[in-house]
């Protein structure tokens, strides 16, 4: 078996006197596309923090992309690793170009405080194309909507060709149509021949496709399943994930839920 792209096992962690996370182990293998679901304050941010090494576990063991934790260099880890973010939206320069806003990837900046050469703008170029066909790369990032800027976000983290992709929320703000727009868009990289391994994170199952391969549930920072979406996002699981009345239908491929009550 090849080495896995995530690692991690009974990861925990603890804040002061808040334990954040309890033995959380979960293994994705290369050429699979993971959903992490839960509620809000369910661990899923300080769960992803772990894997970029923003945060380090309290307990357990983490290898992200052949790399074991306090064995590698995590500046160059995190290189191989693009992350979209609404936290990485604010610090943005609203005034940059959306073209700007991908090379600055190629930098891991915030900004760009060197020349770019052209090989490195067409790449940009080829990125924003790859998921925002039809936006001018000369607009200022500030004025495009809140669906053309995720679109900018998501080419700056794929500029790189990262072997790891993290979605954090994509679609938080966006407009149903806006939504689903992106949510195609998605489906299409999923579909690259080289597309990088994708965690995407949300606490919206509607937004879960037929491209999502494993599906992994977390609820008061422990891990409550994970498998096959289809058998992990049903009534019972979800009910229990959100300590709510919930009924799960499949619609169109893809999930719906009702709240009850």
């Amino acid at each position: 078996m090849s080495e896995p792209v995530v690692h991690l096992e009974n990861v925990a962690f603890r804040r002061k006197t808040k334990q954040i996370l309890h033995d959380v182990s979960w293994r994705i293998e290369k050429g699979t596309q993971w959903t992490l679901l839960g509620a809000n304050g369910s661990g899923k941010t300080t769960l992803l923090k772990i894997i970029t090494g923003y945060e380090w576990p309290s307990s357990g063991s983490v290898h992200v992309l052949g790399r074991h934790f306090g064995e590698c260099s995590i500046s160059e880890l995190r290189t191989l690793i693009g992350w979209v973010s609404s936290a990485i939206e604010v610090q943005l320069p609203p005034h940059d170009t959306a073209l700007e806003i991908v090379v600055s990837g190629l930098a891991a900046s915030i900004g760009l405080y060197r020349e770019f050469s052209e090989d490195e703008l067409s790449a940009a170029r080829t990125a924003l194309s790859q998921v925002a066909a039809d936006l001018d790369g000369d607009r200022p990032f500030g004025v495009l909507s809140q669906g053309e800027q995720q679109r900018v976000l998501i080419a700056r983290a794929i500029v790189c060709r990262p072997t790891l992709l993290i979605l954090d929320e994509p679609c938080l703000g966006l407009d149903p149509a806006a939504r689903q727009g992106l949510l195609n868009d998605l489906a299409r990289l999923a579909a690259w021949p080289d597309c990088p391994t994708i965690i995407y994170v949300t606490h919206h199952i509607e937004e879960i496709g037929p491209w999502i391969t494993g599906a992994m549930l977390l609820k008061g920072g422990r891990c409550v399943g994970q498998g096959p979406p289809e058998e992990m996002i049903t009534s019972e699981r979800m009910s229990d994930v959100f300590s709510a009345d919930c009924r799960v239908v499949r619609a169109g491929g893809g999930f719906g839920m009702y709240v009850e009550g």
